[in-house]
């Protein structure tokens, strides 16, 4: 008789977590190094996390990671704590092992490595503004800090949450200075954005192809522009900014990295990162095949200002 291989298991939680393209990233890079592994989505409510990541530990699963709303949730259930996910207060990737979790957070090196590939870019010295100050906005400002950012601006709908940010990551990360401000109006973006080197769109203004969190025309051409923003692949942020000859790059390249990096986490072997490259474009591909009748995702959006501006954003989630 021919004995079944044992498939290890790996998953991500999150809810809602139907979208999830990790999957097919991940299942790509075990075909490509041989290896016996599986990685599903699973929903899990945050009231069930604790029972959830129990029973994989039970179960003899390698880790799982960890989407929105859980990656904050997590953080007392850890056994033990990197100091990237200290620093980061969230954890997006766990680890079992000799019966123990470990949450570990892959996002602010993911997003600093997807940077590297793009244009070479390395934050000392540099000058960041971030839009959003939830998980995300938090994951990638703690990683520019520790790499040497010389300063950051958290931009935010809600100044109290951009405060609170604030004072975290200068907690975290003393050599950088950090401070908070309001959402500009449309009028004075092109002021604030003269000052830095690079934007960080960390909210979901832009997802599934709404407006660009910044007005037409705002963006100066010495900035760089990353929207983590993945799918559409060609937000309106992305493709205003590279109408101006401005550097931009959306948010799968983070999401590669982060991922390659929970891969080796998990199986020590180092992640076959441009098929895992190949496997989101193509998981992406899909989705735009899928929607394409209903959303034209890459046409040229009218020029916005003022009320017309504000309209477009009304009832867009910064986070």
């Amino acid at each position: 008789m021919t004995r079944r291989r044992t498939v290890t298991r790996v998953a991500v939680f999150g809810d809602p977590v139907a979208h999830s393209l990790s999957p097919a990233m991940h299942n790509a890079a075990f075909r490509a190094t041989g290896l016996a592994w599986r990685y599903d989505k699973l929903r899990v409510p945050r009231s069930r996390l604790r029972a959830a990541l129990r029973r994989a530990r039970r179960k003899g699963w390698r880790g799982v990671n960890l989407t929105i709303p859980l990656k904050e949730a997590a953080l007392p259930l850890m056994d033990r704590l990197t100091p990237e996910a200290r620093r980061a207060g969230a954890v997006n990737t766990v680890t079992f092992e000799d019966g123990r979790m470990e949450g570990h957070s892959t996002d602010g090196e993911g997003f600093l490595r997807a940077l590297r590939d793009a244009w070479g870019f390395r934050p000392l010295g540099g000058r960041v503004i971030v839009l959003g100050a939830g998980g995300a906005a938090r994951s990638v400002s703690v990683a520019l800090a520790a790499a040497g950012a010389r300063s950051i601006v958290i931009v935010n709908r809600h100044p109290a949450r951009a405060r609170v940010l604030s004072r975290a990551l200068t907690r975290a990360v003393a050599r950088t200075a950090v401070r908070a401000v309001a959402w500009p109006a449309p009028e004075a973006w092109g002021r604030m954005l003269r000052c830095a080197d690079l934007l960080v769109n960390a909210t979901s203004v832009g997802l599934h192809g709404g407006p660009s969190p910044v007005p037409a025309g705002a963006i100066p051409r010495r900035l760089r522009v990353a929207d983590l923003v993945y799918n559409p692949a060609c937000t309106a942020l992305v493709r205003e900014a590279r109408a101006r000859g401005v550097p931009a790059v959306n948010g799968a390249g983070m999401l590669v990295h982060q991922g390659a990096l929970a891969f080796e986490r998990w199986t020590g072997r180092c992640a076959p990162v441009r098929i895992m490259h190949r496997a989101l474009a193509a998981a992406l591909a899909r989705n735009c095949r899928s929607v394409r009748a209903s959303q034209n995702r890459c046409q040229p959006l009218a020029q916005t200002s003022g009320l017309g501006y504000r309209k477009k954003l009304k009832g867009m989630h910064a986070v």
